[in-house]
């Protein structure tokens, strides 16, 4: 089996999707030595996602850049198509909500979540039109899709029109370097960064759907009513409407409680994960809620959204908040930062919840998928 990925999350700093891709690859190439996989794109990788490739990637996983010319200049309308006729790829897998629209290979699409449209307001205009011109349109064109919850498949099924049997379940899982630390090896990384002992952790790029306004809303109402004196923490590339974010937070006069520390590489958020005093991640919507599980996989007791990807995700090893409500999610920080045993409760029911999600099993769910799609 010959197997071309989507490469392009691969171009940019390595968020969400574009760990999504690596890890993928990766644990398909480890599960399937005999298959050969390449992560095709017509934008170069980065400097440093290529080491990465090239430190861990096995033999049968190779990176293909393809040089740019009037056919990629329109890649899925043509650039793609032609170079997959003109090649011996089996099967196609679009990473990240796109395939070709149109193919002489059978494609898998996966869809990480339906924010674009079932949360319009918390995205740039024209990212939302352009996601509501062209999702359907691939959605009807992949042969198979991949979500990481029953949530978004239920989604994907009523919002877009597809048949329940053309989409498939994989959950996701973190990378195999979130594990448990001993909380003096932090010490030296929150020097740095200023970050003091006592810390509350978000970790996510800073956007309208994580709700945090509302956590910064929560945290303020924290500091006023109680004793404790915690400081917030909050860990992730700049995204949409980040000067409103931080005139809000001078607004409430917060700006010394709490620490942007920007985009972190993995080692780093895996020493703030082992030593946070609780993370927390009050979305308004998540296709599946990855980071609660890098917290609970590094022993961090977790608060999160009752909302349904996360509860199918996290079950019931986090403290679970209503995230439009500033009250609850206030009472969840107090309970947790005030009571040692419920972080201690929290924190090995995460640890025994993580254990069920492993990349070799999402890998294996996909070339199931595959060997079912090539055998047609």
């Amino acid at each position: 089996m010959n197997v071309a990925l989507d490469g392009m999350p691969l171009a940019a700093q390595l968020t969400g999707v574009g760990h999504y891709t690596f890890e993928l690859a990766r644990s398909l190439a480890l599960v399937a030595p005999n298959d050969d996989f390449t992560l095709v794109s017509p934008l170069p990788a980065t400097p440093e996602t290529l080491d990465v490739i090239e430190a861990r990637s096995p033999a049968n996983l190779s990176h293909s850049n393809l040089k740019r010319g009037l056919l990629n200049r329109r890649w899925w309308s043509l650039g793609l198509p032609v170079h997959l006729r003109r090649t011996s790829f089996d099967l196609f897998h679009g990473t990240n909500y796109e395939v070709p629209l149109w193919s002489s290979v059978p494609s898998v699409m996966t869809i990480h979540d339906l924010s674009m449209l079932m949360h319009p307001e918390a995205h740039e205009p024209y990212l939302v039109r352009r996601a509501r011109r062209r999702l359907p349109l691939m959605a009807r064109a992949a042969s198979v899709i991949v979500t990481p919850t029953e949530s978004v498949k239920n989604e994907v099924c009523e919002r877009l029109g597809i048949k329940s049997e053309k989409v498939v379940v994989t959950p996701e899982a973190p990378r195999s370097v979130f594990k448990k630390q001993e909380i003096e090896a932090s010490r030296k990384l929150r020097k740095r960064l200023d970050i003091r002992d006592d810390f509350i952790l978000f970790v996510g790029t800073i956007e309208p759907r994580k709700n945090l306004e509302r956590l910064v809303q929560a945290f303020d109402q924290v500091l006023r009513t109680t004793s404790l004196s915690p400081q917030l923490v909050i860990a992730g590339a700049k995204g949409w409407l980040m000067d409103d974010f931080c005139s809000f937070i001078r607004g409430r006069g917060l700006e010394d409680r709490i620490c942007f520390t920007g985009y972190l590489h993995d080692a780093d958020l895996c020493s703030l994960y082992s030593s946070c005093r609780v993370f927390v991640y009050p979305s308004l919507y998540e296709g599946f809620g990855l980071p609660p599980l890098e917290a609970m996989a590094c022993g961090a007791p977790v608060i999160a959204s009752r909302i349904p990807s996360i509860m199918e995700t996290v079950e019931k090893a986090a403290r679970l908040i209503d995230p439009y409500s500033v009250e609850d999610l206030a009472g969840g920080l107090v309970e947790m930062l005030s009571n040692e045993e419920m972080r201690e409760h929290f924190s090995q029911a995460g640890i025994r919840r993580v254990k069920g999600f492993t990349w070799e099993r999402t890998a294996m769910a996909t070339i199931e998928i595959y060997r079912g799609l090539i055998g047609r």
